[in-house]
């Protein structure tokens, strides 16, 4: 699947969204998981904490 057929499957909006989002994977859930140091470590999943609260805040479940 090329950018052009994913362009035309989700539209400008939704490949924004699963572009931020697979940023947010990449930047703040694996260095949560498989960081050597603790304080990576620690300071990933306080930020993915904030995130979730944010999210938590915007869509309560």
């Amino acid at each position: 699947m090329t950018l052009h057929d994913l362009l035309d499957t989700l539209g400008p909006v939704g490949l924004l969204v699963l572009l931020g989002t697979v940023m947010v994977f990449v930047g703040v859930v694996l260095p949560t998981i498989w960081s050597r140091h603790a304080y990576r470590r620690s300071a990933a999943r306080a930020t993915m904490n904030t995130l979730l609260k944010a999210l938590r805040q915007l869509y309560p479940f």
